[in-house]
């Protein structure tokens, strides 16, 4: 009798596991929990495979809104207005005389609109270098309507960021995100004042990360995303679905001026240091080699005799610079800074320009073939010209 039962156990045992392999091999969503699938007949005898119509009437309840991380960050995002006056010399569109009877400096005022974003609640605002770029005046616009003055604390044209100080305490101030672990693919929003309309918020994705070589900005890795920003979105934020600041929106790329789904936020990773630095010395310094690089080509790399195409090659050294005094010379392909791969030549000049001046960098360099490694004092870099602005 024990034996029979025993013999009945081991076969139910037997044919329950065989009926979960099946169902594990060709049906997981099962054992899942995801929404059934039914046969569906399309046309003639094709058949594809269809979320059952019972579940489908409770799809809404998976959906998810991102009202909550918008309502997060919505405070904290302000209008920038900046004026500046903008003068002629006679005769410089034949308007001149007509308007402004005959004067030998007619000026007039040019008007500036941007979005910024509260980063503290004792009165920093991050927008856009491009958004008060020459200003005479500024003033924020607050989501509760006030407006009040605003003073520039300070600007780096080669990041496009700057910090204005209001003098408010006690304000919303955005909660800062990580944009070093944002992947392509997550939801992102943008929240800013398009074209004066009032506080404005789109969604997108994050459509690639690290974008540089755009020649926006001499420094570029931004985030690229295809959540709308317009003219007057420059300055605003670009958050997470959790509402954290990613990002700063900057750019977009367009024929026309209007959005075409292609818009580039410089990453939070950036803009803590630039602001930092901002507040604390006005200025922000940034780490020097004093090469001239270049991307090494396949042409370039079949001329050396090189195994492949990558690294950066120094075209041209300063002798009495950082790399020069280190012994860096043309030809040089530069591989690694400090041990970080050195791919192209707006990344290498990323990872220079945080560099620390005074700190020693690693950099290992192919030379004839063989592999060769320098200690380089990072030097300051020069302030930009005006005609690198």
């Amino acid at each position: 009798m024990l034996r029979r039962l025993w013999l009945l156990f081991a076969q139910a045992t037997t044919v329950g596991l065989a009926a979960l392999f099946i169902v594990a091999t060709l049906r997981p969503e099962w054992l899942r929990g995801a929404p059934p699938v039914v046969s569906a007949p399309l046309t003639g005898s094709v058949a594809i495979q269809q979320v059952a119509l019972s579940d489908s009437a409770n799809r809404g309840n998976v959906a998810t809104s991102y009202a909550d991380a918008a309502r997060r960050a919505m405070g904290a995002v302000v209008s920038v207005y900046s004026s500046k006056d903008v003068r002629r010399s006679r005769g410089d569109d034949g308007r001149s005389d007509r308007y402004f009877g005959g004067r030998a400096h007619p000026s007039e005022r040019s008007f500036n609109l941007g979005s910024g974003v509260i980063a503290t609640g004792d009165g920093y605002v991050l927008t856009n270098n491009h958004v008060i770029e020459a200003a005479e005046q500024i003033a924020v616009k607050l989501p509760d309507g006030r407006e009040v003055d605003a003073q520039l604390v300070g600007a780096d044209p080669e990041s496009d960021l700057a910090v204005l100080k209001v003098n408010l305490t006690n304000l919303p101030a955005i909660t800062f995100g990580r944009s070093e672990a944002l992947r392509v693919g997550d939801v992102v929003l943008a929240i800013g004042n398009p074209f004066e309309l009032g506080q404005t918020v789109t969604m997108g994705i994050v459509s690639a990360l690290g974008r540089n070589d755009l020649r926006i900005n001499p420094y570029e890795n931004f985030i690229q995303t295809d959540a709308a920003i317009n003219q007057g979105n420059s300055g605003g934020a670009l958050i997470d679905a959790s509402g954290t600041l990613v990002g700063i929106n900057s750019a977009i790329f367009s024929r026309t001026g209007d959005s075409v789904g292609i818009g580039f936020a410089i990453p939070t990773s950036i803009v803590t240091q630039v602001m930092d630095q901002l507040i604390k010395t006005g200025k922000v310094t940034r780490g020097y080699f004093g090469v001239e690089p270049d991307d090494v080509t396949p042409e370039l790399a079949e001329m050396l005799k090189l195994p492949e195409a990558k690294g950066v090659v120094v075209r041209g050294v300063q002798r009495s610079a950082p790399a020069g005094k280190a012994g860096v010379e043309p030809l040089d392909i530069i591989l690694t800074i400090n041990g970080q791969p050195v791919l192209n030549t707006p990344g290498m000049l990323s990872q220079i320009a945080q560099l620390a001046p005074g700190s020693v960098a690693k950099v290992k360099v192919l030379r004839k073939g063989r592999e060769a490694e320098f200690d380089v004092t990072v030097g300051e870099r020069p302030p930009p010209r005006a005609t690198d602005r």
